[in-house]
């Protein structure tokens, strides 16, 4: 049978979100097919086996060399911005889902504005900034030139370059963490200082009025892609926050969204191209706006360990695609291997 590891848990602050993932994989992987190991990272970055009793495992890189695969069910960083999958890299070990590079400029969403600009995928108006020592800030302008300024001066610069409302995300943080909707400068104000506790790189962006929605991706290059039909989100807040995502019983998905034909189609040539465009491999889930009285279409981001909980659009997206979740867990293993 093949050794399939499953890693859970984590440093970041998303360690929750990936035990619930891998408690739904660690369900639906076929027990005859697969011979399989629960690991789980703590807090502190200490790793440990979990198949019989819990038990820590002292030589990582000899342990992991000895399963076939292994599938970091890990949200945020230290799982999904690149540094485990260049441990496994240098270990030698096959791992599932987008490697070093696609990782770490899909977790880096200043990063990845710059990718999805040069491939010409339409996104909201955005500033990128960097929090600085003694309170100050840095702009990063257009041409990537730093210029330093205090909180009050880059919030007036933010007010004459973008309309409220303003969203204000920390870089390296998924799941919505830390994430805020400013309506005016007090709010803009604080969310910036918010978003500063969780990364030094901030991306402050004009919020898109509209339907927000995601497609599922599998795949690769050399083994094809392929795409779902766009589902949609209906937080039960005014945005799809952390707690609407995961605390929140009204929040609803629909497997299926709400927009024309022809507007799906778009969606998904887009999902295939921001995937390629970072150099994605495995698995991906990308997310947009459609414009409330445009029907413009915007990229947001895209997610490169897309949460795999029985509530996670993803799996549900394969499912209605023709995919049960067992099959889906099928299709990755083999794509990756």
């Amino acid at each position: 049978m093949i050794k399939v590891g499953v890693i859970y848990g984590g440093k970041s602050t998303e360690r929750e979100v990936s035990r619930k993932s891998a408690e739904s994989v660690l369900e639906n992987l076929d027990t005859l097919k697969y011979d399989i190991y629960p690991i789980f990272i703590d807090q502190d970055g200490e790793w440990f086996e979990e198949k019989d009793e819990k038990t820590k495992i002292d030589n990582v890189i000899k342990y992991l060399k000895e399963l076939d695969i292994v599938f970091p069910v890990l949200h945020g960083l230290y799982g999904e911005d690149g540094t485990i999958q260049g441990l496994f890299e240098i270990a030698g070990v096959k791992y599932i889902g987008c490697k070093v590079l696609g990782s770490s400029v899909g977790m880096d969403k200043a990063y990845t504005k710059i990718i999805f600009e040069k491939a010409k995928i339409n996104q909201a108006k955005y500033i990128y900034v960097k929090k600085y020592k003694n309170s100050k800030y840095i702009y990063v302008d257009n041409n990537m030139d730093e210029i330093e300024m205090d909180i009050d001066e880059l919030v007036n610069l933010v007010e004459k370059e973008i309309k409220y409302p303003i969203f204000v995300k920390p870089s390296n943080s998924g799941s919505s963490v830390g994430v805020n909707k400013a309506q005016n400068m007090k709010e803009l104000k604080n969310n910036i200082e918010e978003a500063a506790k969780y990364d030094s790189k901030i991306l402050i962006e004009k919020g898109i009025i509209g339907k927000e929605v995601e497609c599922a991706v599998l795949g690769n290059e050399e083994k094809g892609i392929e795409v779902t039909n766009p589902g949609e989100i209906l937080p039960a807040g005014e945005y799809y926050s952390f707690d609407s995502k995961y605390n929140d019983v009204k929040s609803e998905t629909l497997i299926s969204a709400r927009v024309q034909e022809d507007l799906k189609e778009e969606i998904k040539k887009l999902a295939k191209k921001a995937f390629l465009a970072i150099d994605g491999n495995g698995l991906s889930r990308v997310d947009f706006f459609v414009e409330k009285d445009t029907n413009k279409i915007y990229i947001n981001e895209i997610n490169t360990m897309p949460g795999f909980t029985k509530i996670s659009m993803y799996p549900k997206l394969f499912e209605f695609y023709g995919y049960k979740y067992s099959e889906l867990l099928d299709k990755i293993i083999e794509i990756s291997l």
